[in-house]
């Protein structure tokens, strides 16, 4: 893989055909095979335009997911879906969302793979360098309830440990066939700088701060010893119909930056919300910090010379050649999408790579 100096950050909206579909296939309307030519297309059109706006490293779009975790539970027994502790996802109006997540409450087994649909899919389709997303065994952690999930396993630790041996498995697969570069979503650390996210975890009766640093242990266990592969690390404050979880800098958790073992960090950094650059000093000189300056979440399209006057702000905390430009998150982390358009989704892929292409060479 050449330099990647723009990339996404995983999902693109999905085509309200594939929306229906979707519906149609739960409702035992349409076959499992009249699903999958749809959802194939999906994909065929979001290779298509990623790769039409320039950008250096494109995904399948999850197009094949309910949401940017749902190749973990579709793909495993053990998860009641709906069943998790219920997160508030808000906007600047104020207008609110709650989303349930899903909860362990039965011992995992392994149903299918995770991810490799997605990849030889992908990998047949297209020659571009591309990549896989799977989540962190952090944001995992979000999947365990204390009350619930007891019967399957008396702790969290013992839960995420199989986390940690499945997503191993699938990341071997993956290398196997090929895939070279794989994401892994951690948005749930920034619930550990929002304060009263911290409250919330306090209450059900886990230490934030040490929470921190078994995930972080986890989450390097996750990639260690895949040789010839490239991580990234995602992290952001929640994504869900353009409204978002948590808020605050990067400062109170810049120790994932320094401790764990990723070769890219993908961070939000699209408004105030996310604060200043000056927590990427601690990010390790042989890595690379990909800005995401670009929101997913207003149609509204970013001027190029502020977005070149941040990456310039940027580059005086970490070189220019160890930077790169994306969007601050997915599209559409769950299926329903932010509030956009597809062509407005397209203008902002088109500006990521314009802007890049400028700044980088």
């Amino acid at each position: 893989m050449g330099p990647v100096k723009s990339e996404v950050i995983g999902s693109l909206l999905r085509p309200p055909y594939l929306v229906e579909a979707r519906r149609r296939y739960e409702q035992g309307e349409i076959t499992a095979a009249e699903f999958k030519r749809l959802e194939d297309r999906a994909v065929d059109e979001a290779i298509e335009i990623q790769t039409q706006a320039g950008i250096d490293v494109i995904t399948d779009g999850e197009m094949r997911r309910y949401a940017f975790y749902g190749h973990l539970i579709d793909s495993l027994d053990g998860f009641d879906k709906f069943g998790g502790w219920g997160i508030e996802f808000r906007d600047e109006t104020g207008e609110k969302l709650r989303l349930q997540r899903p909860v362990v409450v039965e011992k995992l087994r392994w149903r299918r793979h995770m991810a490799v649909e997605d990849w030889t899919y992908l990998r047949a389709r297209t020659s571009h360098p591309a990549k896989v997303t799977l989540i962190s065994a952090q944001q995992a952690a979000a999947y365990y309830d204390p009350e619930k999930s007891r019967d399957a396993y008396p702790t969290r630790e013992a839960y995420l440990a199989d986390i940690v041996d499945l997503t191993r498995r699938e990341i071997e697969e993956l290398r196997r066939l090929g895939c070279t570069y794989v994401q892994i979503d951690a948005p749930q650390y920034a619930a550990l700088l929002d304060h009263d996210l911290r409250e919330g975890y306090r209450r059900r009766g886990s230490d934030p701060d040490r929470l921190l640093d078994d995930c972080i242990e986890m989450d390097n266990a996750i990639i260690a010893g895949h040789s010839g592969m490239t991580f990234g690390m995602h992290i952001c404050r929640g994504n869900n119909q353009s409204k978002y979880y948590a808020e605050g800098g990067y400062g109170p958790i810049a120790r994932v930056l320094s401790r764990s073992r990723f070769d890219r960090y993908l961070l939000e950094y699209d408004d105030e919300r996310s604060g200043g650059f000056e927590p990427l000093a601690e990010v390790p000189e042989d890595r690379v910090v990909v800005l995401g300056l670009v929101t997913t979440k207003r149609p509204q399209l970013e001027a190029e010379e502020p977005l070149k006057r941040r990456i310039a702000d940027a580059a005086r905390i970490v070189p220019l050649e160890r930077l790169a430009l994306s969007p601050q998150c997915g599209f559409a982390s769950t299926m329903e999408g932010n509030k956009l358009t597809q062509v407005e989704q397209r203008a902002k892929l088109d500006l990521v790579a314009r802007v890049a292409r400028s700044v980088f060479g």
